[in-house]
């Protein structure tokens, strides 16, 4: 068992904080806003901390989920952030979505720590479950010292490769996700334009060669219009950002993730920002 810092007590950190902690790891909390982090202390033990700083004072793990390249730095390197506080050797783990430059530079910059970024996919629901898919970036060290701890919530934890390399992973992972949303959307815009009955239809290839997680979860709730849960579509176009940024620096040719974040640009206009990304289906007519 370790101290474990946990910065980012957001819709995915918290459960994944929650699975730590059932776990039995002794738990030292930031959260941006403080309330979250004196709440989840409140209902699942741990020390709710004023800085990033503070939290990481007596941990050797420190695990961040956090939004952007931006919050990462000022958790980790800013005037209160963690890195100040770990002691040589310690762990760091990463699960934002952020620039595998970043990813490399946090690396390079700070060797004396284990450094892995370990980007997740699987959403909330996936979180709550403590079944989330981890990819990983950092050394073989790094790696076999993080799984003890990603094992708490993961159901899949693979090393991709080195630094960087997670982050790489997550964004190969949001490229196929937004082709089949739009597929997907496309799909069923066509069946409700041709009068199909969905639930049939959505039994019946749903067992075929068209069968996804995206279908599995999503299919009916796009139909009935539900779209208030799952992960944002703010997010997934900050996701499909650092994807086309990448894309260019290495001479990915991306022309349906490209057509697709202009998609979700749309779907933001119609006041959909912080709609699950099936929404993707509100903007045909």
């Amino acid at each position: 068992m370790g101290t474990i810092a946990f910065i980012g007590l957001g819709v995915m950190g918290r459960p994944m904080a929650r699975h730590l902690a059932t776990a039995g790891h002794s738990l030292r909390l930031y959260n941006r806003t403080p309330e979250k982090a004196e709440c989840f202390a409140a209902d699942h033990g741990g020390i709710a901390c004023a800085t990033p700083l503070e939290a990481a004072r007596g941990a050797d793990i420190l695990i961040t989920c956090v939004g952007n390249d931006d919050d990462v730095r000022q958790v980790t390197e800013g005037v209160e952030g963690a890195f100040q506080a770990l002691p040589d050797g310690a762990l760091f783990i990463d699960h934002s979505t952020i620039s595998a430059r970043l990813a490399r530079e946090l690396a390079d910059n700070h060797p004396r720590l284990h450094c892995l970024d370990a980007p997740v996919s699987g959403g909330q629901a996936g979180a709550e479950a403590g079944q989330l898919a981890i990819m990983c970036g950092g050394s073989q060290a790094a790696f076999e010292a993080a799984r003890p701890f990603l094992a708490a919530y993961g159901r899949k934890v693979v090393r991709i490769g080195p630094a960087g390399h997670g982050q790489l992973a997550k964004m190969a992972n949001q490229i196929a996700i937004a082709g089949v949303v739009q597929g997907l959307s496309e799909s069923l815009h066509f069946a409700l334009k041709a009068g199909l009955d969905t639930d049939a239809l959505i039994d019946a290839i749903g067992q075929g060669a068209a069968q996804s997680w995206q279908m599995d979860n999503r299919a009916r709730t796009m139909v009935e219009g539900r779209f208030d849960f799952g992960f944002a579509v703010d997010l997934m176009r900050k996701d499909l950002g650092l994807v086309l940024e990448e894309a260019r620096a290495n001479g990915s040719s991306l022309p349906l993730a490209a057509l697709v974040d202009q998609f979700y640009a749309d779907v933001q206009k119609l006041g959909g920002g912080r709609d699950d990304t099936s929404s993707l289906i509100r903007r045909l007519p």
